[in-house]
C-alpha cells in the first residue's frame, strides 16, 4: 500500500508541476498577485470549491459524524449567507479600491497602523492556522507511507514543503486557479466513488446514513445548538473568505464585480453539496465500523485514513482516499503560501514592486517557517484538527472582522495608534470569558460565536479611540 500511495503522489505532482510550468509561463508580479485580473469566473468558481476545502476538511468532516452527527450542516448553511454578504457588499467594495492586497483598504480608511494591524493579524494567523491544516496531512502521509519505510516526520515535512513551494512560486494566482480547479475535480470524484464502494462492496446502509440528524434546537447551553453554528458560519466565512487575502486573491482575480458575484455564490451552492456529501461518507463509514465490530481510533482524524487503507474496503477505496486527501491538501498549502507571500511583500515589508526574484525568496522563507510550524504541532497536537483550525480563527480572525466591519458601517475616523492596543485586548477578553463561561453564565458554554465576541469587542473598542466624523 505505502508504495501504491507513493506512486500516486508522485504522478499528481507531475500533473501539478506541468500545469504549473503551463500557467507559468511569461508571469510576472501581477500574474502572481492578481491572475492579471483575467481569471473566467466559471473557473474561479469550480476552483473555489477545492480552495474552501482543506485536507482537514476531507479528514476531519467525516470524522467528526459519531460525536456531533450531521450538525455541522448547520453552521454550512451560515456560510451560504456569509458568502451572499460577501458578494453584495465586500467584492464591489475591493474592486472600486482596485486592490492588490485586501488589507491596503485599511490605510485607505484609518491610516497606516491600521492597516499593518490588520495584515499582520491575517499574517500569523493565517500562517498558524494553514500550518495546522497542513500537519494532519503530513501526519497521514507518516502513518501510511514514511513510517512503513522509515522516513522520519522530518523529513516528510520538508520534502511536502519543498514540493508545494516548487510548483506554486512562478505563476502564483494564475497558476492556483487551475491547480485548485483540478483539486475540486479529484475531491468530487474521490468523494463519490468512496461513498458508492462502501454503500455497494462494503454494504453500508445508504439509508441509515441518510437519516442522521442535522439540527439540535432543545439546549443553547450545547456547542451543537443550531443558532450558535448557524450563525457562527455565517461569520465565519465572512472573516475566512470575505477578509482572507488567500481565498479574495483567486476571487479578484476575475475581470469585473459582477464576475467575482456570480463566482461567489455559485461556488457556495456548490460547496454546500459536497460537505453533505463529505458527513453522508461520515455516517457509511461508522455503520460499516459498527455492523463489523472494527475498533476504531481514539482520535476522529484517523477513522477515515484507518478504514480507507486498512484493508477493509477494495483497494480502490485507498487510492481514492489518497487522490482525495493529496489534492485537497496540496492545493490548500500551495495556496496559502501564495497569499502570505503576497501579504508580507506587499502589505508588511511595503514592497509592491519587488523583484521576481526577491519575491521567491519571501515565498521560500514562508515555506520554511510552515514546516517548522508542522513540526511543532506534530508534538503538540491532541484533538480533531478541524476544531482547533476554528478555534484559532475565532481568536485571531476576531480583530479583523471587527475593524473591517467598523470601517464600512460608520464613517468615524480612529486615532490610529491605539488600534494595535484594541486589537489585542478584543481576543484576551474573549479568552477570560470563554474559560470562566461556565461560572459566570450559569453553565453557557461558547462555541464558534466567540468569533462574533471578538469582533464586537474590536468594534466597540474603536468606538473608543475614534476621533472624529470623516
Amino acid at each position: 500500500m505505502s508504495t501504491t500511495i507513493l506512486t500516486t503522489i508522485i504522478a499528481y505532482f507531475a500533473l501539478l508541476f506541468g500545469i504549473a510550468r503551463w500557467t507559468g509561463k511569461r508571469a510576472d508580479n501581477a500574474t502572481f498577485f492578481t491572475g492579471n485580473r483575467r481569471s473566467p469566473w466559471y473557473v474561479v468558481a469550480f476552483a473555489m470549491i477545492g480552495a474552501a476545502m482543506s485536507g482537514v476538511t476531507f479528514v476531519s468532516v467525516p470524522g467528526m459524524v459519531a460525536a456531533q452527527d450531521f450538525s455541522y450542516m448547520q453552521m454550512v448553511l451560515g456560510f451560504t449567507v456569509g458568502y451572499v454578504l460577501i458578494a453584495l457588499v465586500l467584492i464591489p467594495l475591493f474592486y472600486r479600491h482596485n486592490l492588490t492586497s485586501i488589507y491596503e483598504y485599511l490605510k485607505t480608511r484609518f491610516g497606516v497602523i491600521s492597516y499593518r494591524t490588520g495584515a499582520w493579524f491575517f499574517f500569523i494567523s493565517h500562517l498558524l492556522g494553514a500550518s495546522v491544516k497542513f500537519y494532519l496531512v503530513c501526519a497521514v502521509l507518516q502513518f501510511l507511507v514514511c513510517a512503513p519505510l522509515h522516513i522520519p516526520f522530518v523529513v516528510n515535512v520538508a520534502v511536502s514543503m519543498a514540493l508545494v513551494c516548487f510548483y506554486t512560486q512562478q505563476g502564483g494566482v494564475r497558476t492556483l486557479i487551475w491547480t485548485d480547479s483540478l483539486k475540486t475535480l479529484c475531491l468530487i470524484v474521490s468523494v463519490g466513488m468512496c461513498i458508492y464502494y462502501i454503500a455497494t462492496d462494503a454494504g453500508a446502509d445508504f439509508s441509515a446514513a441518510l437519516h442522521t440528524p442535522i439540527f439540535f434546537f432543545d439546549d443553547v447551553n450545547d456547542k451543537q445548538y443550531f443558532f450558535k453554528q448557524f450563525v457562527a458560519g455565517i461569520f465565519i466565512v465572512i472573516a475566512m473568505t470575505g477578509l482572507d487575502q488567500d481565498m479574495m486573491q483567486k476571487v479578484l482575480s476575475c475581470k469585473n464585480p459582477k464576475d467575482s458575484q456570480k463566482n461567489v455564490l455559485v461556488s457556495a451552492v456548490l460547496q454546500m453539496g459536497v460537505i453533505f456529501l463529505l458527513l453522508v461518507l461520515g455516517a457509511l463509514l461508522y455503520l460499516f465500523a459498527a455492523s463489523k465490530n472494527v475498533a476504531l481510533p481514539v482520535k476522529s482524524d484517523d477513522v477515515f485514513p484507518m478504514l480507507a487503507t486498512g484493508g477493509y474496503f477494495p483497494p480502490t477505496v485507498g487510492i481514492l482516499f489518497i487522490i482525495g486527501l493529496i489534492s485537497a491538501a496540496y492545493a490548500s498549502v500551495g495556496s496559502s503560501l501564495t497569499s502570505l507571500t503576497t501579504s508580507l511583500s506587499v502589505d508588511i515589508l511595503g514592497a509592491k514592486d519587488i523583484s521576481p526574484r526577491q519575491r521567491k525568496k519571501h515565498h521560500a522563507v514562508l515555506a520554511l517557517l510552515m514546516g517548522l510550524i508542522i513540526i511543532v504541532v506534530n508534538l503538540l497536537n491532541n484533538s480533531s484538527v478541524i476544531n482547533v483550525v476554528f478555534t484559532l480563527v475565532s481568536y485571531s480572525y476576531g480583530p479583523i472582522l471587527g475593524i473591517f466591519a467598523f470601517g464600512i458601517l460608520t464613517k468615524c475616523a480612529v486615532k490610529d495608534k491605539w488600534v494595535p492596543v484594541v486589537a489585542v485586548l478584543s481576543p484576551l477578553l474573549c479568552w477570560i470569558i470563554d474559560i470562566n463561561s461556565v461560572q459566570w453564565l450559569g453553565g453557557y458554554k461558547f462555541s464558534y460565536e466567540l468569533l462574533m465576541m471578538n469582533a464586537a469587542f474590536m468594534f466597540f473598542g474603536m468606538l473608543v479611540v475614534r476621533k472624529s466624523e470623516l
